[in-house]
């Protein structure tokens, strides 16, 4: 199951989970294309391409009762269990820390920390079950503190405090539940794009305010979290970076 697989890295994601023999369930908020180019539509279209089925769930993930609903109708569709979880649905909305409103503060750990250990959470009994498991959530560098003074704050500054904070957090119960589950035979790890990946969505926030060096491909950073979707019960609890992952692995794209 991906989430926030509408478009981006979640939608290359889950057709590429497909290309490799997945039947794959998918969630976004709506089912039709918006502003944006991409759609649930789109994902479900393109994973039928490789021969596997989908399962389709539109949620709004800021929503408990709504996420609470979102693993028993994929399951429900599949006819089976999740083996492999992607939270990657993000909340970005960027200001000043200084006058950055409560409530959408409020929103960013909703769907960047709630929805993620819920989802969890909902999957875990099931892996258990079956010694075997993986969940992914995709994360960002903005987590980490802007060394300094001075501070070297990057394209968008100070604007992405609350963001990196949320994603912070995500890193910690990541950390926290593979710990939980050592010797189950679930993995759990975060992984982070090294530079932008440029989605239709960060397209929109960022434009063209970064160098080529500060860029990656779209299949690099899938490449990478697909990696994580199967790997080793050695490979857990870890906060891996894409391109350091596919260079230790000794993976070109």
């Amino acid at each position: 199951m991906v989430t926030g697989a509408s478009r981006g890295i979640g939608a290359a994601l889950a057709v590429r989970l497909a290309a490799e023999g997945a039947d794959v369930a998918v969630t976004a908020r709506t089912l039709r294309q918006g502003n944006l180019a991409g759609s649930l539509e789109r994902t479900e279209t393109l994973i039928a391409r490789h021969g596997r089925r989908s399962a389709v769930v539109v949620a709004d993930l800021s929503d408990e009762s709504q996420r609470a609903r979102i693993v028993p109708s994929a399951e429900n569709q599949l006819g089976g269990p999740i083996d492999i979880l992607v939270n990657n649905a993000a909340m970005a909305s960027y200001a000043p820390l200084r006058v950055y409103p409560p409530r959408r503060a409020r929103l960013h750990f909703e769907v960047n920390v709630l929805a993620p250990m819920e989802l969890s959470q909902a999957v875990v009994p099931g892996m258990s079950a079956r010694g075997a498991g993986w969940i992914v959530n995709i994360s960002s560098g903005t987590a980490r503190p802007w060394p300094g003074p001075p501070f070297e704050l990057g394209v968008l500054g100070t604007k992405t405090a609350v963001y990196g904070a949320s994603k912070a957090a995500l890193n910690r119960i990541t950390n926290a539940l593979a710990a939980e589950l050592y010797g189950t035979g679930i993995r759990v790890n975060t992984i982070e794009p090294r530079a932008a990946v440029l989605s239709e969505g960060a397209e929109e926030l960022i434009g063209d305010q970064l160098r080529p060096d500060q860029i990656e491909t779209m299949d690099q950073m899938v490449t990478a979290t697909l990696e994580l979707c199967d790997g080793p019960v050695s490979r857990t609890g870890g906060e891996y970076v894409s391109l350091k992952l596919l260079e230790d692995l000794g993976i070109r794209v």
